[in-house]
């Protein structure tokens, strides 16, 4: 059994990290207490918390009985322009996915599977750290950073290769 804080620290993950509302239930799963009221209590708690230390963040009751963490609506014009910029774009997303489940792999592979559009993708996703290189003569060999596995949360790249593996058959 989780202490108090603990449960709450894990109703606050689960309403941080689930970018939806969640239900009750969903909550009381996430908190482990297996109890309604107590869970309630947390998230009563954690609105109030929430309310004294953050001016531009929520946890807000929604209608239907959900509870979401959300940005205050007034603030939603401000951000909009930045939260509309991924990180990196899709076709640099879809060449990571390679890159991550064939490194270490040569550039001119990414090209055959990608084509030249694929040189652009290598130069964003260098940009935000999520791949690497060596130089081997005039070729490059890339493989994914610790960034990449910190950000994503992979603790072993090979380990992910065989599920994605054991996934495809």
């Amino acid at each position: 059994m989780f202490t108090h804080n603990e449960n709450s620290a894990r109703i606050e993950a689960a309403l941080y990290s689930a970018g939806r509302p969640l239900t009750v239930d969903e909550l009381v799963k996430a908190s482990g207490t297996n109890s309604r009221d107590n869970t309630l209590k947390m998230i009563s708690d954690l609105m109030e918390k929430t309310r004294t230390v953050f001016k531009a963040l929520e946890i807000a009751h929604l209608e239907d009985g959900t509870f979401v963490f959300q940005l205050k609506s007034q603030y939603t014009p401000i951000i909009r322009k930045f939260a509309n910029q991924p990180m990196v774009s899709g076709g640099a997303l879809k060449t990571l996915s390679y890159v991550t489940y064939e490194q270490p792999v040569l550039s001119r592979r990414l090209v055959q599977i990608r084509g030249s559009q694929v040189y652009s993708h290598l130069k964003e996703l260098e940009r935000v750290g999520f791949i690497q290189y060596e130089k081997v003569g005039r070729l490059k060999i890339f493989k994914t950073s610790k960034k990449f596995q910190d950000y994503f949360g992979i603790q072993d790249v090979n380990a992910l290769k065989g599920n994605l593996l054991s996934t495809k058959s």
